[in-house]
């Protein structure tokens, strides 16, 4: 069946629902589901965590079958029946292997059951009796089979929101703030129980609620009563709140003289104030801290090092079992033409392996520059063994075309998490240094992409991304496309010409991105300060890492930073058989080619082409790839509800105009410093260098 006859048109919806919309099944799939769920009984005891999944169960079989069952406690033939391990008998109980499921797994399985065949969503807690009742209903809505097992791979699934007192986010692309902080505590939006059932749908476990460029009044008793206020809205569904702290929170309060974090008076403030704040919020999570980096201040203002002051705050927060995010995105102040930025976390945190406390995780980038289209997994990952490593994704698209730009980023995830380090024997994949991280410690942050806007996150298909980062987050070796399939038969339609169609056109979107934006290898290139736009030119900024020339380093000679060993030498930071790999263009992915060496225009690519006119191939692709999406989707209309059909049809012709800028400009730059020809076919740019120069986006959004 062809996508355009899959589905009758669909009522307009604005997408509030994300993937929990539990559209109604077709005929075969609803006589099945109902022969699983007749009634749904409950043989865990009641609690906010138990009502919460019960609650949800009702909610989604009436969407999917027209009808919600019955409730009770009473099993009977063809009853979904929600019990931890021990309201089993020992017979069940044994036979569904529960211990593999620890404390938030759950187990998934057709049964018999005081001698009525059942389905039995069983776990070791509530929270994973919820886990497994948000998984069943996800099955049931995507049609894949219900029997299953599953247990979460890291401890902490964290968003990080960027969000400001103010309501603006930084790098937010999806309105204002969903944390309304002048109205809370006194009023609590029922908005932020969706939020809740949205992450709990996911395994996300926690929540930081503010901007890692902190305020200090974020930690005055007025925020605390507002914090606490939101963490009463989340706690039947597991998920604890953080809050990002600003290292000189004493001093700037005029509470102390000083922040050093060796000083007496200092550590005595942080131990009272995480005191006050587990008074409020008895599972408050711990602290977010970005600490000597763009200009936050941190422990080296005092001589000091990051073990000093990420220890000084596990100490504070270690009696109450919280814990302390001390983010690895550092790079020093000044900056020189010779410096490679992409060297300072790995320098300045590898020497300091095992020296952190139990209860810090040190929270690294996916890559060492600053979540770019694409880059190479951080050096870090794998170097420091006797170290809990967090995971930092940006699921906010703050390189790849903000909430404008379809890009899928569950291959931007995978492509990190899948990659080998080469260290350890056998080799380690960056999701096996995040799964065997020393201690009890392990986690994933993603930097949130939600926003006021009704559809939470700007456009439709960002809502992919949050979902994707969740998925991942609990399972670093999920796979990317299939993940896409199953968010898109719940956003969508389950049809399977339909979901192919979306899950086709997703799995190209962020090549598409980097195609038309930084190919094989190219990075910050944006423009300055909102990073939209093309800016390759630019070179006149205060510090040299942030003019994009510093990155791509175009020249008569060639173009491409090199960092081997003739040049800044970061591939040392990799495993030696790793760095062998990349010390050779031959053997260096193409695909991050000019990340790691600068070459001459007339390079031999693969292709057999030259580089140079490799690079205005992958330009030309990406144009092209956009065009495909736009017509691709157009094809979808008769399946898709005509509200988010036009609304994210109006985003992909705005992305093919993206597209085309970021092409025209690029490559007329690029032609300007190189002197050459255009290669035979290839069209020129629409205009010459000086009318993209002077484009100005003066007020992009995102810079909170």
């Amino acid at each position: 069946m062809a996508p355009a006859q899959a589905a009758a048109q669909a009522a307009d919806e604005d997408g509030y629902a994300l993937w929990l919309r539990y559209a109604p099944l077709p005929g075969a799939a609803r006589a099945q589901l109902q022969a699983q769920a007749r009634t749904v009984v409950r043989l865990a005891p009641a609690s906010p965590t138990t009502d919460a999944a019960m609650a949800e169960l009702q909610r989604g079989l009436a969407g999917m079958l027209g009808k919600a069952p019955a409730t009770g406690n009473t099993v009977a033939d063809g009853a979904l029946v929600l019990a931890r391990a021990a309201d089993l008998p020992d017979t069940v109980r044994s036979s569904l292997a529960l211990a593999d499921a620890g404390t938030e797994g759950y187990v998934l399985r057709r049964t018999r059951l005081q001698g009525k065949n059942v389905f039995l969503i069983a776990a070791n807690s509530d929270i994973g009796l919820l886990y497994g009742s948000f998984a069943w209903l996800r099955a049931a809505a995507s049609g894949a089979p219900l029997e299953s097992a599953s247990a979460p791979a890291l401890k902490l699934r964290v968003l990080n929101h960027w969000d400001n007192p103010d309501r603006t986010v930084e790098r937010g692309y999806a309105g204002q703030s969903i944390w309304d902080w002048w109205a809370l505590p006194d009023i609590v939006d029922a908005r932020y129980l969706d939020y809740a059932r949205a992450n709990a749908s996911l395994g996300i476990n926690g929540t930081v609620l503010n901007n890692v460029n902190a305020k200090a009044e974020m930690l005055s008793p007025a925020f605390i009563a507002k914090a606490a206020a939101l963490a009463g809205v989340f706690r039947p569904y597991g998920i604890r709140v953080y809050l990002s702290v600003r290292f000189s929170t004493p001093l700037e309060l005029k509470e102390t003289a000083t922040a050093d974090p060796l000083d007496p008076q200092v550590r005595a403030w942080w131990q009272r104030e995480a005191d006050e704040i587990y008074r409020a919020i008895p599972d408050f999570g711990g602290f977010l801290v970005k600490a000597n980096s763009e200009g936050q201040p941190g422990p080296q203002d005092y001589h000091r090092t990051h073990v000093d002051g990420a220890n000084m705050l596990a100490a504070a927060l270690a009696p109450h079992n919280g814990a302390v995010m001390w983010r690895a995105f550092v790079y020093a102040p000044g900056g020189t033409k010779t410096d490679d930025r992409a060297k300072q976390a790995y320098d300045e945190f590898k020497p300091f392996d095992g020296r952190f406390a139990p209860n810090v995780l040190v929270q690294v980038k996916n890559g060492a520059i600053d979540f770019q289209p694409r880059e190479p997994f951080h050096p870090l990952f794998g170097a420091m063994p006797r170290t809990p490593l967090m995971m930092e994704f940006q699921i906010t698209k703050e390189y790849l075309g903000f909430s404008t730009d379809m890009a899928y980023l569950g291959p931007l995830f995978q492509e990190t998490l899948a990659a080998n380090t080469h260290h350890g024997s056998p080799p380690l994949s960056v999701a096996d240094v995040l799964q065997q991280a020393p201690g009890k410690l392990t986690g994933m942050a993603g930097v949130a992409n939600i926003g006021s806007d009704r559809n939470w996150s700007g456009s439709h298909f960002d809502q992919a991304n949050w979902y994707a980062f969740g998925r991942l987050a609990w399972n670093p070796r999920g796979d990317a496309r299939a993940i896409a399939d199953e968010w898109a038969a719940q956003t969508f339609s389950r049809d399977t010409a339909v979901r192919g169609a979306v899950t086709g056109m997703m799995m190209v979107s962020r090549e598409a991105v980097v195609n038309y934006m930084t190919p094989l290898g190219l990075h910050h290139m944006m423009g300055t300060g909102h990073h939209h736009g093309p800016a390759p030119w630019v070179d006149n900024l205060e510090r040299p890492d942030w003019n994009p020339v510093y990155y791509h380093r175009t020249a008569r000679d060639g173009i491409g930073f090199d960092r081997t060993a003739t040049g800044s030498n970061a591939i040392a930071q990799y495993a030696p058989a790793l760095a062998a790999q990349l010390a050779d263009p031959r053997t260096t992915p193409e695909q991050v080619l000019l990340w790691f060496h600068h070459l001459p225009w007339d390079y031999r690519m693969a292709s057999g082409r030259t580089l140079w006119q490799e690079l205005i191939s992958h330009y030309d692709r990406g144009v092209r790839q956009a065009r495909d999406m736009q017509a691709q989707w157009a094809a979808l209309a008769p399946a898709i509800d005509a509200r988010r059909h036009a609304e994210t049809a109006a985003r992909l012709q705005r992305q093919a105009a993206n597209a085309q800028l970021w092409r025209d400009a690029c490559i007329a730059y690029f032609q300007s410093v190189s002197g050459l020809p255009l290669p035979a076919g290839v069209a020129p740019p629409a205009h010459d260098l000086d009318h993209y120069r002077k484009l100005r986006f003066p007020y992009a959004p995102g810079n909170g």
